[in-house]
């Protein structure tokens, strides 16, 4: 009689079982594989529809930015559930580069001939970043009684990759910063959006990005997205902050500044990718272990109140300097991740090109100051525990 397989130990081999049962045949050592992909299938569908139905419920509250702050909520909250799944880096990628062209379509000839004003505002950022790093440093340091040199690294406004890349090279307490860095990220991503309507800012409220406008052929948005693309991969090689979601921007926004391109990407792509970053912001934050996150909670909230009390002061002192509107400003300063704010600016209808500037140039200087002065403060030595 033939036994269940056909070669012993051969994976995949297919054989026909004997017995009683139907005469068909089964893959062995492939249905496993088959049932864990399915399960990770279902696992990330159910995960990007709690996402969904959190922006659309924001949306119909009428929330500015539902989509993205909902998504956020939504997927943190999923997260304590025990269901969450980590997004493949391919579908986190596909999200810049749809954000990133719709972010591009934003930018006009007009708004290009507009950039005559920024100069002395990001003279400003620069001294802002200073100012918010030291504020912080000061409360965590003095109130919460937080080592130097983690203190500053947990105070550094946005730049995550960056400082915890550092933070770990150090040997500082990498758990810590990071909540620090990501309850900030959090709290602007929820927050943000109401406070700049509440100042009188934003746009399109309530619709979806381009909703209205025209929706750019098929030939130019692909143009756009596989240029975005390529460039997003040359970033990445070169190391740049947010290559897909930055090569995407670049592309975008030279095709339509030339109109090369007209139109945007059809509202509903642009809505989704929004979903999906949204998805990628509480990944961030979900990773934390509980017991840290209660012990640092306090001081990583302190924190945030003064960096961002800090950051409204130059937002208004660059609002008049540079002629734009304060939501653009706020936004602009808004010690968030470079991603997370240039994306928010979308949504909000504010000048993606004055937000994303800003923040591309104090991600740049963060990247190329922060190691040195670490090294200064911590004089070459290893940190002691606290």
């Amino acid at each position: 009689m033939q036994s269940g397989l056909d070669h012993a130990g051969a994976v995949g081999t297919i054989s026909r079982p004997v017995g009683d049962g139907p005469d068909r045949p089964t893959v062995r050592g492939f249905r496993p594989c088959s049932v864990a992909i399915m399960r990770l299938i279902l696992a990330h569908l159910a995960q990007i529809l709690v996402a969904c139905l959190g922006g659309l419920a924001l949306h119909w509250l009428g929330v500015p930015a539902a989509w993205l702050s909902g998504a956020a909520v939504a997927t943190t909250l999923w997260g304590l559930t025990g269901w969450a799944v980590s997004m493949p880096r391919a579908l986190a990628d596909a999200a810049m580069l749809v954000s990133g062209a719709a972010m591009g379509a934003a930018v006009t000839p007009a708004a290009i001939a507009a950039m005559g004003r920024y100069p002395g505002s990001l003279v400003l950022l620069v001294v802002a970043v200073f100012a918010i790093c030291a504020a912080s440093t000061l409360w965590l340091t003095r109130v919460s009684g937080w080592r130097r040199a983690d203190a500053v690294l947990a105070s550094v406004p946005g730049a995550l990759s960056t400082v915890l890349a550092v933070a770990a090279d150090r040997k500082a307490d990498v758990a810590s910063i990071a909540i620090a860095q990501n309850l900030r990220l959090f709290v602007l991503i929820a927050l943000l959006p109401s406070l700049v309507v509440f100042t009188g800012g934003g746009e399109n409220i309530g619709a979806l990005i381009g909703e209205g406008q025209p929706v750019a052929s098929p030939a130019g948005m692909a143009a756009v997205l596989f240029g975005g693309l390529a460039l997003g991969a040359v970033f990445k090689v070169l190391k740049v902050a947010a290559p897909v979601l930055l090569g995407a921007t670049v592309v975008s926004t030279l095709s339509h500044a030339t109109e090369a391109v007209t139109g945007v990407i059809p509202p509903v792509i642009a809505t989704g990718g929004l979903v999906l970053i949204g998805i990628f912001i509480a990944e961030r934050f979900r990773t934390i272990q509980r017991s840290t996150l209660r012990r640092a909670l306090t001081a990583a909230l302190g924190s945030f109140l003064v960096g961002m009390a800090v950051a409204t002061l130059f937002a208004a002192l660059a609002a008049l300097l540079a002629g734009v509107s304060f939501a653009d400003s706020l936004v602009a300063f808004a010690p968030g991740g470079l991603e997370a704010m240039t994306v928010l600016a979308l949504v909000l209808g504010l000048d993606p090109l004055y937000v994303g500037i800003h923040h591309l140039v104090r991600f740049l200087g963060i990247g190329l100051v922060l190691p040195f002065v670490i090294s200064w403060l911590q004089k070459g030595g290893t940190p002691k525990a606290r």
